[in-house]
């Protein structure tokens, strides 16, 4: 059985980050929320840079809540995806929503820019539902952001912080071309409410949006790819996740837990999504999926207004 704090410690020796560590010194990314004017459809600027030995292998996973665009600059990346294996490098990648852990495997320097979508906004921009995305990547710019002067500033000379705005004009100079419609409501609000209440009634929820349950379905289907029950069940899951590799506020923790009936149940639901009982999660770092969860517990807490934008967070 692997010993966690001394492959903690050999991330430490051999994966240096240069956008940020986490109290137990894994890698974390430079993240943040976007402009009022763009936040109807981004939801975060994510840059993550970090330096690793040629030769050596991170083999980790993701499992994302919302659709997200990325540029790997550097590194040479494999996943497994519904479409089978694939492997990846210096190219524009469009990730879709998770309904389980998907195996990602980087071996080199961890150099990416990206930005994830709103709940609806994949649909409102592309015309496409989430569904067609659905544990899925495409090698496509779909927004047709990188042209050869965004290149330039994503150089390794550059920080993630510059990466950042760099990225944020090109989503600013794109949607006053486009003029794009915003996400579905519905869909922006159930969201929210995953991140609030993960145990909320269904029919409470759609008594409150004055809609059936059966256009709920067909919306939160269209927008999320997952039913409204299994989108729920992932939020559940995500944050136990972020408390077991130490980036969510622990002051959550119980709350978190009460979420479930016993402790089996628990069990059983975070293996549907992950693959491992939470034990057996919590015995290995994870670094790739440690970055995804934690700048997804620092959206869900600005989005709950729990945390200001640009405060510390307590768990780096």
């Amino acid at each position: 059985m692997p010993d966690h704090n001394k492959q903690t410690d050999i991330w430490r020796r051999n994966l240096a980050s240069l956008s940020g560590t986490s109290n137990a010194g894994l890698p974390l990314s430079e993240n943040r929320a976007l402009g009022d004017d763009l936040s109807p459809w981004f939801s975060r600027l994510i840059s993550a840079k970090a330096t690793n030995p040629s030769d050596m292998l991170i083999a980790c996973g993701m499992c994302n809540d919302n659709a997200y665009t990325r540029y790997i600059s550097n590194g040479r990346w494999t996943a497994m995806t519904a479409d089978g294996h694939g492997a990846y490098e210096g190219e524009v990648l469009q990730f879709g929503e998770h309904s389980k852990f998907m195996p990602l495997s980087v071996t080199g320097d961890i150099m990416s820019t990206g930005f994830s979508l709103r709940a609806g906004a994949f649909t409102a921009l592309t015309g496409r539902s989430a569904q067609d995305m659905l544990d899925r990547i495409e090698r496509a710019d779909i927004f047709n952001l990188m042209q050869d002067d965004l290149r330039d500033a994503f150089s390794k000379e550059n920080t993630p912080k510059q990466w950042n705005l760099a990225l944020e004009e090109a989503l600013r100079r794109y949607i006053a071309k486009h003029d794009p419609p915003p996400p579905n409501p519905i869909s922006v609000r159930f969201e929210l409410a995953a991140f609030q209440d993960p145990t909320q009634s269904l029919a409470d929820f759609a008594e409150s949006q004055n809609i059936s349950l059966r256009k709920l379905e067909r919306v939160i289907k269209r927008d999320f790819g997952l039913t409204p029950r299994t989108v729920m069940r992932r939020a559940r899951a995500l944050d136990i996740a972020a408390q077991l590799c130490g980036v969510a506020d622990k002051e959550e923790q119980d709350e978190m837990l009460l979420r479930y009936f016993d402790q089996s149940h628990m069990i059983k639901d975070f293996t549907s999504f992950f693959g491992v009982t939470p034990h057996k999660f919590r015995e290995t770092p994870r670094p790739l999926i440690t970055i995804t969860l934690e700048q997804r517990q620092a959206r869900r807490l600005e989005d709950l207004e729990r945390l200001k934008p640009g405060e510390n967070k307590p768990w780096r």
